[in-house]
């Protein structure tokens, strides 16, 4: 058990009660529409809950290590407004949203209200404290089921510490975050689908 960091399958995203998203769907199409925005809705590729959990482009991480080391190296190295906009949504979407969006309806995780973020805004800053941290992404996995988790928690980031030292190495539950945002963002780009926590 625990809280994940997951992408959001079109199905779910549209599916309306306690297994979609669709209230968050809806409420979000309204605000865009408001807005004089484009509409959203996830790349069709995203099928079944079921069966894109075992297909590539499945996103799944655990959140885990304490949050202390990334939260002071945040406040060190961005304003209120980014550590916000970085730290504060329910639900992360792959438009480019000027400002965080505050939607009228309640998820699991974010009460009564589910404040959206654009992605690119998360990547821009998770890539700036990348760069901080000289984290070495190359050597950093992505793409596969709780694979960041893992090479965090397994081991994985201690041999690379020791081939790629660096301020990175002085914090690795810092680093797993810094690594988990920029991943999540990037796979919501790349794939055209929402994330959220489950």
């Amino acid at each position: 058990m625990g809280l994940y960091l997951v992408s959001v399958a079109a199905q779910d995203w549209s599916q309306p009660g306690e297994d979609g998203y669709g209230d968050v769907a809806a409420a979000l199409r309204a605000e865009l529409e408001r807005r004089g925005l484009p509409p959203y809705e996830p790349l069709p590729r995203y099928g079944a809950r079921n069966a894109v959990r075992d297909a590539p482009g499945w996103f799944e991480e655990k959140i885990s290590p304490s949050m202390d080391g990334f939260v002071a190296l945040c406040r060190a190295q961005l304003t209120g407004a980014e550590l916000s906009t970085l730290l504060d949504w329910a639900v992360l979407v792959p438009l480019p949203l000027e400002e965080e969006i505050v939607l009228p309806v309640g998820t699991a995780y974010a009460g009564d209200e589910t404040p959206v973020a654009g992605a690119p805004r998360v990547l821009a800053l998770a890539e700036r404290l990348a760069g901080v941290i000289g984290l070495p992404l190359e050597a950093i996995p992505a793409g596969e089921n709780l694979a960041l988790t893992l090479w965090f928690m397994e081991g994985g980031a201690d041999q690379a510490a020791e081939a790629r030292p660096g301020p990175w190495t002085e914090d690795l539950d810092a680093a797993f975050y810094v690594a988990l945002y920029l991943r999540a963002a990037q796979y919501s780009l790349r794939h055209g689908c929402p994330m959220t926590y489950s």
